[in-house]
C-alpha cells in the first residue's frame, strides 16, 4: 500500500527493503540500563551490528506531486510514507487508553516512554523516563514529569507511549 501503483527496479526495491529494515530494526524496544540519567533505548539494531541504527532525516517529499520526483525522491518518499503508516498504526496501540470506568495498569514513576511530537519525524521523537506524575480532578493520571537528556519537560499522557516491554 506504501508503494501504490508505482513500479520499481530491482535496485529500488532492495533499497525501499534495506531503509524499512532499518526503520523496523530502529524502533526502541526497552531502557539499555537501569540507570534513571541513560536515555538510550535497547533496538533490534544492538543485537545486529551492537550499536543503533540511525539515519540522517531527508527533505519531506510527501507534499510533492509523484510524478514530479526523480527516481531517489520516489525512493525517499515511500520510506516517508512507511514513517507515517509506522507512526498511525504501531504508535498508536502503543498510546491505546481505555475509557477509565474500571481501574486500569498506568504507567509509572521511572517507565520509559517516547515522547511523540507533533513537529519532527517520529525516528527523532525523544525517549524519557517518567518521574512524576499529577492526576485530574476525578484522581486519573492525566500529565507526567518525563526526563529527558535535555531536562524535565510536563507532558500529557496521551503524548507518551511506554515502550513495549514495560
Amino acid at each position: 500500500r506504501v508503494i501504490g501503483d508505482q513500479r520499481l527496479t530491482y535496485e529500488e526495491l532492495l533499497t525501499v527493503m534495506t531503509q524499512v529494515e532499518a526503520i523496523l530494526n530502529s524502533r526502541p524496544l526497552c531502557a539499555l540500563s537501569s540507570d534513571p540519567n541513560d536515555f538510550e533505548p535497547l533496538t533490534p539494531g544492538h543485537f545486529l551490528i551492537f550499536r543503533p541504527l540511525t539515519a540522517p532525516p531527508e527533505r519531506d517529499f510527501t507534499a510533492v506531486n509523484i510524478n514530479r520526483l526523480s527516481r531517489w525522491q520516489l525512493i525517499q518518499r515511500i520510506q516517508q510514507d512507511l514513517w507515517k503508516r509506522w507512526r498511525q498504526e504501531f504508535l498508536h496501540t502503543l498510546q491505546q487508553r481505555t475509557k477509565w470506568l474500571l481501574p486500569a495498569t498506568e504507567v509509572t514513576p521511572g517507565t520509559v516512554v517516547i515522547i511523540h511530537q507533533d513537529n519532527i519525524p517520529p525516528r527523532q521523537w525523544p525517549l524519557g523516563r517518567i518521574t512524576a506524575l499529577y492526576p485530574g480532578h476525578d484522581a486519573v493520571h492525566r500529565v507526567a514529569d518525563v526526563q529527558t537528556a535535555s531536562g524535565v519537560i510536563r507532558r500529557p499522557l496521551a503524548k507518551l507511549c511506554p515502550l513495549p516491554s514495560q
